[in-house]
């Protein structure tokens, strides 16, 4: 059994900066992949990053790439979203989940579980 709970979201201008964090309790943290999704009002759980267990690969959603960086700290168990350069577009309810299948550049919410609570971020043009 794994907990996920998010924090750092916020307010922040287009072109800004956040640094999300995701921690997570239970001893099998280690063995997972990770990943990030976002979902907006009226709109589906949306892909944005993975990571795998030892944070040695890492796969993005196409409207992320280069401006967001995922990566893991497995001693301390918390997988970070660094997201940079900002865009309004860019505003949801950010959750963290546990990759529970394969492949785990998967980008259907169907294959993570464990969700957080999610943490807002609102970027504001």
């Amino acid at each position: 059994q794994v907990q996920l709970v998010e924090s750092g979201g916020g307010l922040v201008q287009a072109g800004g900066s956040l640094r999300l964090s995701c921690a997570a309790s239970g001893r099998t943290f280690s063995t997972y992949a990770m990943g990030w999704f976002r979902q907006a009002p009226g709109k589906e759980r949306e892909f944005v990053a993975v990571i795998n267990w030892s944070g040695g690969s890492t796969y993005y959603a196409d409207s992320v790439k280069g401006r967001f960086t995922i990566s893991r700290d497995n001693a301390k168990k918390t997988v970070d979203l660094q997201m940079n350069s900002l865009k309004p577009e860019d505003t949801a309810l950010y959750y963290c989940g546990v990759n529970r299948g394969y492949p785990i550049d998967s980008r259907s919410p169907d294959q993570y579980g464990y969700w957080g609570q999610g943490t807002q971020v609102t970027v504001s043009s």
